[in-house]
């Protein structure tokens, strides 16, 4: 049987290093991508399994579009993507060039590695795309207007791309992660309810990959959040935020 194969963007650190490592040791061909390739060849000497590494920074389109594609000819085409790679700040003051640089990242960068992953399984004639948006996707925050219309992006993104797959009447796959507070390099050691490890994160991520599904809460709890912020009058969420 042909050894299956992946991509991991954002591979050098928190979820999805944590998600590299639990695909290569369920026998995944992982590719490796991220902007720090110093962080990638010390994941790659951890890994069970044959892994390929390319610099890939995705707020800057052109040049990540030419070094995505590489690495699908490189790794001979591949049965997964994970977006995992992604930037965000607290930004009340609206500082421009921390919303450029969160809208870059989370929506241009995005879309592109998302649209050049579903062109690759729809002529490949199967695969699965994985997007990491966020629990922040719900509601507009003040502290980070960017990042939570940002996630809110990648999820209707995911969503256009699941109808696109869908009518090819093809075995594509798109799921959309919605993790809350993990800890990770962006959480910057604050005190958050309710965090979790990446590990964690990534062991019950890489569960809905397997069982192929269209949304996952990380943690599973997070279910319960998600529902009250829908929920939630304004003058209330207005009052918490």
């Amino acid at each position: 049987m042909e050894q299956k194969k992946a991509i991991v963007v954002g591979a050098s650190s928190g979820i999805g290093k944590e998600l590299a490592k639990i695909l290569s040791g369920n026998g995944y061909i992982v590719g490796l991508a991220a902007r720090r390739t110093d962080l990638l060849s010390e994941l790659q000497k951890e890994l069970s399994n044959k892994s390929l590494i390319k610099q890939i920074d995705i707020s800057k389109p052109e040049d990540a579009e030419i070094k995505f594609k590489e690495m699908l000819i490189e790794m001979g085409g591949v049965d997964l993507v994970v977006i995992s790679a992604g930037c965000g700040d607290l930004n009340s003051k609206l500082k421009w060039p921390i919303e450029k640089a969160t809208i870059d990242a989370n929506v241009t960068g995005f879309a592109l590695i998302a649209g050049i992953s579903l062109q690759h399984f729809l002529e490949k004639g199967s695969g699965h795309l994985v997007g990491i948006s966020s629990i922040a996707a719900l509601r507009g925050q003040r502290s980070a207007p960017a990042y939570s219309a940002s996630k809110a992006f990648v999820c209707n993104y995911l969503e256009g791309l699941r109808h696109i797959a869908t009518k090819s009447r093809k075995p594509i796959f798109i799921t959309d992660v919605q993790p809350g507070f993990v800890k990770t390099p962006m959480s910057r050691g604050n005190n958050l309810f309710w965090i979790s490890t990446a590990q964690k994160a990534a062991n019950q991520i890489y569960k809905a990959i397997v069982k192929k599904k269209k949304h996952a809460y990380i943690t599973k709890r997070w279910r319960l959040i998600a529902w009250l912020l829908k929920t939630v009058p304004d003058w209330i969420y207005n009052k918490m935020m």
